[in-house]
């Protein structure tokens, strides 16, 4: 029986870890088999293209390196993942949760095509790459977290990068970049159903726990069928 994949997904200082630690937390202490993952692997070989690239190696913008290219780092990441780490877990049936996925490949990607056809046909090759060529499993539900812009800037300002950079990586230091990712979300959230949550409510962030419960009550309906 295949199991679950569950991503949590959403822009930088939306609390995507802190959610997805307390939904594997919860479902395990209800007996679940739950595993979760995080991407990308930064503990594991399989990310040094990542980390060259998020560091600034390929060069100092994001624009730098194409689409296709940067995708194709981050897809080698989780083939490794998934062949060395996940694959039998979730063929036995077990739910996985991971923060991050191809579907911020989607996202980061594919706003540096302007051109609408162009960036539909990147997408198709994306998913093709990754789920067809690569083997690796689609996501069964996509959970983003809508953090309003202005906290993500005042969140980012303080943040120190994970690849060694003072001030984050070379997504995290471009502000236009940040605000053309948050505006593309609601596009791909509508385009392959993903289940929206508002991390702010009449302009005040909801608490860790606030957002949970409603993390957990959307995934406990749509896995109600999993012992």
């Amino acid at each position: 029986m295949k199991g679950k994949l569950i991503i949590i997904e959403g822009g930088d200082g939306s609390g995507k870890a802190t959610q997805a630690k307390l939904l594997t937390e919860r479902l395990q202490r209800e007996g679940k088999q739950v595993r979760s993952l995080s991407f990308p692997d930064y503990d594991s070989e399989s990310s040094a293209l990542v980390k060259m690239y998020l560091r600034g190696d390929f060069g100092k913008d994001a624009d730098s390196v194409n689409p296709y290219a940067a995708s194709a780092f981050y897809a080698v990441d989780r083939f490794a993942s998934y062949q060395m780490k996940w694959k039998q877990f979730i063929q036995q049936g077990g739910i996985v949760i991971a923060d991050r996925y191809t579907t911020s490949n989607m996202l980061y990607q594919m706003i540096k095509i302007e051109d609408e056809v162009a960036r539909k046909e990147y997408l198709d090759w994306l998913c093709d790459f990754e789920f067809h060529r690569l083997g690796l499993p689609e996501p069964d539900l996509v959970i983003l977290l809508d953090m309003p812009l202005d906290v993500t800037e005042r969140l980012m300002a303080g943040r120190q990068g994970k690849t060694g950079g003072k001030t984050g990586d070379i997504h995290e230091k471009n502000e236009k970049f940040l605000y053309k990712c948050h505006a593309a979300y609601g596009t791909l959230a509508q385009y392959y159903g993903w289940q929206t949550i508002s991390c702010a409510r009449n302009q005040a962030v909801r608490s860790i726990e606030d957002i949970h419960e409603e993390v957990y009550h959307t995934v406990c309906t749509f896995i109600s069928d999993i012992s």
